[in-house]
């Protein structure tokens, strides 16, 4: 597919260089960094699926005003992206090298990091946002159901000639009664859940967050974006995962001071902690168990599934906070 030739007949971009960006975990998708001839960069996303309302909610957000968020460019036509034999291209200002996954983060960064969020949140929701994004968990039956599905694949597994099956088989039973707290707790909190809704990037970890000097940063890939409680992100603040790794205490207190005053629900917390992270093991597993996939892909997902149930991963991290709530009632 010649992505130059489409981004110059749809945007009226001229790009001299393109490189492909290995970042992500979209398998549906592909990210190019173009630069035009006066040095101006672009990031080109081609999307083999989902719907284009991560892109409506950015470009809402930057006439928001809200920090931290690259518009959209638009086409000639004045639209968000691109459509083309069943694939979407959008491009959006290149904001930065920068990721915040290779660190190190400032306290500032944590603090603009805050700000942001509390932006976010504060937007008014649209009845176009209301017709388009989906309500933050609402997807929660599904993963019960394929984590399950997962689980079962695992115990019925006879041949374990491939080690990296092996392991996953291991990995599973050895953590099994977590995985079933975890099961039981989203299907039990489920009805507690509800809260105000207001926009929520869904998936602000630092992975899709980049940083810039003097404590600048921007969250990308609105792909996720929902309708839900503010606990739906800011579970990746109060005592959950950023980067395979639990946030702080001091980064913490850094991210609360740049959001401000705010009532945190701690059973929305942990449900939404909770599906998360049955989201994340079941789809790596899944991931590292398809033969399908090459070597480095596999054993990529394997490494994943390792950091999950590890004793800071978000398995472990989300079994604590619903036990934690369980004490408390």
């Amino acid at each position: 597919m010649d992505v130059v030739g489409w981004v110059r007949d749809e945007f009226a971009l001229e790009l001299s260089e393109v490189d492909e960006v290995p970042y992500g975990a979209d398998l549906r998708a592909r990210l190019w960094r173009g630069a035009t001839g006066d040095g101006a960069r672009y990031a080109v996303k081609l999307s083999g699926g989902g719907t284009p309302a991560g892109l409506i909610v950015s470009a809402y957000l930057a006439e928001r005003g809200v920090p931290g968020i690259a518009a959209p460019v638009r086409t000639r036509d004045g639209l968000l992206f691109a459509e083309r034999d069943g694939y979407r291209l959008s491009v959006v200002p290149w904001a930065s090298d920068w990721r915040a996954l290779d660190g190190p983060m400032t306290e500032a960064h944590w603090r603009a990091y805050g700000e942001l969020l509390a932006a976010v949140h504060a937007v008014p929701v649209t009845d176009e946002l209301e017709r388009l994004l989906p309500g933050g968990g609402d997807a929660y039956p599904s993963i019960v159901a394929a984590t399950r599905d997962v689980a079962g694949r695992l115990r019925d597994r006879a041949d374990h000639g491939d080690p990296l099956v092996a392991e996953l088989v291991a990995t599973w039973a050895a953590h099994g009664d977590r995985v079933s707290t975890l099961l039981g707790g989203v299907e039990r909190l489920a009805a507690d859940r509800s809260g105000p809704a207001v926009v929520c990037h869904g998936d602000p970890h630092l992975g899709n967050l980049l940083l810039g000097p003097d404590g600048q940063v921007w969250l990308i890939d609105w792909d996720d974006a929902v309708l839900a409680p503010r606990e739906c992100d800011l579970m990746f603040v109060v005592g959950g995962v950023l980067a395979f790794a639990p946030i702080t205490a001091e980064q913490e207190k850094a991210a609360l001071a740049g959001y401000g005053t705010v009532d945190i629900d701690a059973v929305r917390l942990a449900w939404f902690l909770a599906v998360r992270a049955l989201d994340d093991l079941s789809d790596w597993t899944r991931q590292a168990l398809d033969p399908s996939g090459s070597p480095d892909d596999r054993a990529r997902a394997a490494r994943i599934v390792r950091g999950l149930v590890s004793p800071v991963g978000l398995i472990t991290l989300a079994d604590i906070a619903l036990r934690d709530l369980d004490g408390r009632r």
